[in-house]
């Protein structure tokens, strides 16, 4: 219980900071940025929660209201469980899941092989001016590279994909993100 406290003091904290960084960028209010800030602490806190979905996986953006899951799961009754989750969260109007069914039974070298290339693929995208890294979440499983969160342009999606396609050791790009 209080390892789910600290978590939840942490998400918090994070979020009070993200959420004064994305008012800034002009696509939504401060209080706006804040709910959803706060929304997204509350959905990955009862994803960690649940017994039967692995939170570590699935990464959770807001973005009014509307929230997205990505990233992978071990079977389709995990999908599910993750969206009913979301959904039973104050303040979430909508949810996307675009979490892919991926059973896991990888050696610790491809654990540390996907790590290696998300990473790759996160300072790509630092490195470009098309895209924004921080509204990108990035998950590797066996190679396949996941791109999540919302962006402002189809251009922006569009200038991601690109990027990691360009990456060594990617194997494929699931392009997940969504235009604000």
């Amino acid at each position: 219980m209080l390892k789910r406290k600290l978590l939840a003091i942490g998400l918090l904290a994070s979020a009070v900071v993200g959420a004064g960084c994305a008012a800034q960028n002009g696509n939504r209010s401060t209080g706006q940025a804040l709910d959803d800030t706060g929304t997204t602490a509350r959905v990955k806190a009862a994803l960690i929660d649940n017994p039967t979905t692995k939170a570590r996986d699935i990464h959770v953006e807001t973005n009014r209201g509307t929230v997205q899951l990505a990233g992978f799961v071990d079977s389709q009754a995990e999908k599910s469980e993750a969206s009913r989750v979301a959904k039973s969260v104050n303040g979430v109007q909508s949810v996307q899941n675009e979490l892919k069914v991926q059973p896991a039974n990888r050696t610790a070298g491809e654990v540390v092989d996907d790590a290696m290339i998300t990473g790759k693929v996160k300072a790509a995208l630092i490195g470009d001016s098309r895209t924004k890294a921080s509204q990108i979440d990035v998950n590797t499983k066996e190679g396949i590279v996941e791109l999540g969160g919302f962006v402002d342009s189809p251009q922006a999606k569009a200038a991601a994909v690109e990027v990691a396609e360009k990456v060594n050791g990617v194997r494929s790009v699931r392009n997940s993100l969504a235009v604000k």
